[in-house]
């Protein structure tokens, strides 16, 4: 998080994502929008891509892939030319090929929470940033998917987070899917947490977040029923705007 020594970074993020877990927060159980908030996060940190600052001039050495210009990527990004050039050295350091597979995102995310199995929700964040399903994201599509999250209207971040969710692309969210989501957040903390997590959090989770986003009962979340519901949530509305200040 911007401010924060890195040493401070990952125990600060880890500590404020526990206090979102419903079975650490009674009587509360966190929305969907804050634990995309701070995996986001953790994902932008444990990537490296929150450097103090780079003097060198945006970067294109020889790699397997090449990324588009500067100029180019400026426009169709929100990003500064100061900001892409810090963007660029991370993903470069993280990955010098120029692009980054499923497994090697695995690998990287996995050190940001060494204590739990985070494979599974590696794999749904990578599926979300690579629009193009080919298997690989390059600094493109890293940037792209950036773009969104921390320069996006608050319609844009909330189309990103629901088609995070939406596993099979079908346009809507069904219990089965927002259930394989919140396992996979629950495998990442690990068994070690204290209190100790429920079994049946998860579920509970699942069934709180339809009651709510669910609208006509049908069984499944369509863009438009998550769109409203969370524009009407106050805490959701104040989690979006947690991006603003992260570069």
């Amino acid at each position: 998080l911007p401010g924060n020594p890195p040493v401070q970074t990952k125990k600060a993020l880890k500590q404020r994502f526990l206090k979102l877990l419903p079975c650490c927060r009674p009587k509360s159980i966190p929305s969907l929008s804050e634990s995309k908030t701070v995996l986001a996060s953790a994902t932008l940190s444990s990537l490296g891509f929150l450097a103090d600052s780079v003097e060198d001039e945006f970067e294109l050495s020889t790699v397997c892939h090449r990324p588009e210009g500067l100029e180019q990527l400026q426009e169709q990004t929100k990003f500064t030319r100061k900001e892409l050039q810090v963007l660029y050295r991370g993903f470069k350091n993280e990955c010098p090929s120029g692009i980054v597979n499923e497994e090697n995102f695995k690998q990287i995310y996995s050190q940001f929470f060494p204590q739990g199995d985070s494979s599974t929700y590696a794999t749904f964040l990578f599926n979300a940033f690579d629009t193009d399903h080919d298997g690989s994201v390059s600094f493109e599509d890293f940037v792209s998917g950036l773009s969104t999250i921390l320069r996006g209207t608050i319609d844009d971040r909330l189309n990103w987070a629901f088609n995070l969710y939406d596993l099979n692309k079908d346009g809507c969210i069904t219990k089965e899917e927002m259930l394989d989501i919140m396992k996979s957040i629950y495998d990442m903390m690990g068994k070690y947490t204290y209190p100790a997590m429920r079994e049946d959090a998860p579920r509970e989770h699942v069934e709180n977040f339809f009651q709510k986003m669910d609208r006509n009962k049908d069984g499944v979340v369509t863009i438009e029923e998550f769109l409203e519901s969370c524009q009407k949530d106050e805490n959701i509305m104040r989690s979006m705007q947690l991006f603003d200040s992260v570069i």
